[in-house]
């Protein structure tokens, strides 16, 4: 009997000082961070603006979920490819739906404390797809304008009114 009495004063003593999301989430995530076309540059920062990765696309990277107390974390994704348009995203953090488990399962101190110090009331998607768009430039000269574009961005049907420039 004694035995039985110690075991549940341990089960209750874990469900009483745990959260639900800590139990079952995690306050990391890997994030695939993706582009087309790929092996873009990328400089990824916190919400502080620092610089916490930098690389080449397609890669996974480990980030915080949390920024600190009830404060989920925002990344900001700056991409950019020679002939390309630099292309800034937010990857943003969400509240974890096991966070509201602590309701159900009664851990008022896993909801108000324990979830919200550790992040792991926050999650971060999976992953980052950004398609990048061709760079193109406009020179003006009076009544004659001179476009210079990538060949594979102009219509197969317009390829034949181009000029060829030597």
């Amino acid at each position: 009997m004694k035995l039985n009495t110690k075991f549940y004063t341990i089960i209750l003593s874990v469900l009483l000082l745990s959260g639900c999301s800590t139990i079952v989430s995690d306050s990391k995530y890997s994030v695939a961070i993706n582009s087309t076309p790929s092996e873009a540059n990328f400089i990824l920062k916190n919400r502080e603006g620092l610089t916490i990765h930098s690389g080449q696309t397609p890669t996974s990277i480990t980030l915080d979920a949390s920024a600190g107390f009830f404060k989920g974390e925002t990344y900001t994704l700056i991409l950019n490819k020679q002939g390309y348009v630099e292309k800034t995203i937010e990857i943003n953090s969400s509240i974890d739906g096991w966070y509201f488990g602590n309701l159900l399962f009664g851990g008022v101190i896993g909801f108000l404390i324990i979830d919200p110090v550790t992040g792991a009331m926050f999650k971060l998607p999976k992953e980052s797809n950004t398609s990048l768009t061709l760079a193109t430039t406009v020179l003006d000269n009076q009544d004659n304008s001179l476009t210079i574009a990538l060949l594979d961005s102009i219509p197969q049907s317009e390829r034949s009114s181009l000029i060829q420039l030597n």
